[in-house]
């Protein structure tokens, strides 16, 4: 039995739909956490065990964990709350019944930048490694993804681009650091979880295929777009305002910029690509598939 939480968000969609086609042939039973099973892909329905709540919930995951051989985890990014409460706080009672039903595996998403000196000031960051060893430390064999930036976060961006042809972030505009695509992330954690011949605790970092800077990103937009893109770098202090005036919580908003003041200063620059670290989808096949009909539409 696999069970994945958050099976509607970026990665958890693309999870589910892998696992639909693989898990059969593998004789894997399916079961899910979401809190609107009305949310769930059509193909899904009838095909797993749905367990409607929060994964947060203590009952919730008592009832999902039991029987399980294998979870994928994910703690959503709670703005309502201080970064150790969204990561280590929501997953208190899911490490617990981790060890009280005897799961054996874990695959989590997490973060790149452990063993840098950035780490422990890297904002959500540092709280993501922090729930890795809280996880780790719970008696299975765990698996973090560790992952850079998404393309999809460029999503937030396409009014932006669609009105004004102007996207923005506060990273240094030639800095190039690795960038994946949400599926990608998805097909490694299919892999993890069907094949569970792996013991012990560790991280797997999926890079993409190549490093990008912002000005990169705005000429690849440009082209697959066909319309001009440009980049503006904002300052720190002004992405904290406008973050506090949305209403989050000001420690969640401190995380944010501590984390992109740390991917400013090199954090995702630590691990070398390999085959073994590189992952399929480009920019330009992610752009032309996802983000231009959102810009478009």
């Amino acid at each position: 039995m696999i069970v994945i939480t958050a099976p509607t968000g970026n990665i958890g969609r693309p999870l589910l739909s892998r696992l639909l086609e693989s898990a059969p042939a593998a004789g894997e039973e399916l079961r899910v956490v979401v809190r609107d099973p009305d949310r769930l892909p059509d193909a899904a329905r009838g095909r797993v065990e749905v367990i409607a709540g929060s994964h947060g919930d203590a009952e919730v995951v008592d009832r999902a964990f039991r029987g399980a051989d294998a979870v994928f985890w994910l703690a959503p990014p709670d703005a309502s709350l201080t970064p150790y409460d969204a990561y280590s706080g929501f997953s208190g009672p899911a490490v617990r019944a981790l060890a009280d039903h005897g799961v054996g595996h874990v695959v989590g998403v997490s973060a790149l930048g452990r063993g840098t000196p950035l780490a422990d000031r890297a904002g959500l960051v540092t709280a993501s490694l922090a729930l890795d060893d809280l996880i780790a430390h719970s008696g299975v064999a765990y698996r973090a993804l560790a992952n850079p930036s998404f393309f999809e976060n460029l999503l937030e961006e396409a009014d932006s681009i669609r009105e004004t042809g102007v996207f923005t972030d506060v990273v240094d505009a030639d800095r190039k650091a690795p960038l994946v695509a949400a599926a990608d992330i998805a097909a490694v954690a299919a892999g993890l979880l069907l094949d569970r011949s792996w013991t012990g605790n560790g991280s797997v970092p999926v890079l993409g295929p190549q490093d990008l800077s912002p000005n990169d990103l705005a000429r690849i937009m440009t082209e697959q777009l066909g319309r001009p893109v440009r980049y503006e770098r904002q300052a720190f202090d002004d992405l904290y305002t406008t973050l506090v005036h949305y209403g989050l919580d000001e420690a969640f908003v401190r995380g944010i910029v501590d984390m992109k003041r740390a991917k400013d200063q090199g954090l995702d620059a630590g691990v070398v690509r390999t085959p073994d670290t590189a992952s399929p989808t480009g920019f330009e096949q992610w752009c032309a598939r996802t983000l231009k009909p959102a810009v478009l539409s």
